[in-house]
């Protein structure tokens, strides 16, 4: 993977390269089954999961390369 495709951090402003997945579902949409994923690098792993949790919204912090792994085609 080249360094434009690699993927990078989902915090505002932030381009560093992600390094974890960060798997949410927001009751009030989605079905209980649905995953949605915002991708964080370290520096903002912490931010965006408490960002996440205070809201009920986070399922599962999963390093990048496991969750490529387990969802590959």
């Amino acid at each position: 993977m080249s360094d434009e495709t690699a993927p990078i951090c989902s915090a505002k402003g932030c381009r560093a390269a992600a390094v974890w997945v960060l798997a949410w579902n927001n009751p009030k949409i989605h079905t209980p089954e649905r995953r949605k994923t915002w991708l964080a690098c370290e520096e903002h792993r912490e931010h965006l999961s408490q960002f996440l949790g205070v809201r009920g919204f986070l399922k599962d912090v999963v390093a990048l390369a496991e969750w490529q792994a387990a969802h590959e085609d």
